[in-house]
C-alpha cells in the first residue's frame, strides 16, 4: 500500500502540483501544548529540489506553524487526492521562516505570486517522503479559490496589517514567539 521516498520526483512532483489544497501539522515540544492543523490553499506551494519546499504563510488569527518551527523545527505537509485515484502523500521534515526584511526572504518570495497579506515563507528540508493508499478520503469538485482573506489584506492596507499581526502574532495559543517584524 505506503511506499516511502528518497526524494520529490517528477511523479510526485505532478501529483504535488495538481493539488489545490494541502495540510500543514506542527507541535511545540510541550507535552500539554496544542497541536496545530492548518489547511493551505491558493497558489501558495513551491518544490525547491528534490528534498526542499516551501509555501507562503498568511497574516492569520493564530500564529502557530511559525511559533513551533521557531521552537523546534518539526513539521508535516499533507497532500491528499480528492478528485482522481485516491492518494494521501506526507512530507515531513525541519523547517524554518523566513520574513520580509529576512536575508532570503524575496529571492523565495519571487518564486511565488504577490499576495497582500504575506507574513513569511515557510522552507522546509524534507527528511521523509511517505504516501498512502487515501481510500477512506471522499471525492471532492474544486470549484475555485476563496478571495476573502485576500480582499481582506487589501483593504487593511501594509499599516493595517502591521498592527494586525502586531496584535494578534506576536505569540502562539501557548504563549511562544512568533512574528520578530
Amino acid at each position: 500500500m505506503g511506499k516511502v521516498f528518497a526524494s520529490i520526483d517528477e511523479p510526485l512532483r505532478a501529483f504535488i502540483e495538481e493539488q489545490h489544497l494541502f495540510f500543514v501539522a506542527t507541535a511545540p515540544r510541550a507535552d500539554e501544548g496544542l497541536v496545530n492543523l492548518s489547511p493551505k490553499g491558493l497558489d501558495s506551494f513551491r518544490i525547491l529540489g528534490p528534498n526542499e519546499v516551501a509555501y507562503l504563510d498568511f497574516v492569520g488569527s493564530g500564529v502557530e506553524t511559525i511559533a513551533h518551527l521557531r521552537e523546534n523545527g518539526r513539521i508535516a505537509v499533507m497532500f491528499c487526492a480528492l478528485t482522481g485515484p485516491p492518494r494521501i502523500l506526507r512530507l515531513y521534515g525541519r523547517g524554518d521562516v523566513l520574513e520580509p526584511g529576512d536575508e532570503e526572504f524575496d529571492a523565495l518570495a519571487q518564486r511565488f505570486p504577490h499576495y497582500a497579506g504575506t507574513r513569511a515563507v515557510i522552507r522546509i528540508s524534507v527528511t521523509r517522503i511517505a504516501d498512502a493508499c487515501g481510500f477512506g478520503v471522499p471525492r471532492f469538485t474544486y470549484e475555485g479559490e476563496r478571495d476573502q482573506l485576500l480582499k481582506w489584506a487589501e483593504r487593511q492596507g501594509e499599516e493595517g496589517l502591521t498592527e494586525y499581526a502586531r496584535e494578534n502574532n506576536r505569540e502562539s495559543l501557548d504563549g511562544l514567539p512568533g512574528l520578530r517584524q
